[in-house]
């Protein structure tokens, strides 16, 4: 497997945390030194290990962000 070098720019927040420790988290980060992008994933304690997560540009994030808007929660 290819060495993924990531450096975390923005720690935007926490959605949740496991029993085991890993969080959820939503974060501003650069992928091999590449331009940044919103990535929402699994961190291990300490972002020594990771899940599987999704990345975003700033104009996918907003348009996500409208879509949550529209959606009624009751």
């Amino acid at each position: 497997m290819a060495n993924i070098q990531f450096e975390i720019l923005k720690e935007l927040g926490v959605l949740s945390e496991s029993s085991s420790g890993w969080k959820k988290e939503l974060n501003l980060i650069s992928w091999n030194n590449r331009e940044p992008k919103y990535d929402l994933r699994d961190w291990g304690p300490n972002h020594e290990k990771m899940g599987k997560g999704i990345t975003f540009t700033a104009e996918e994030l907003s348009n996500l962000k409208e879509l949550f808007n529209k959606i009624d929660m009751n």
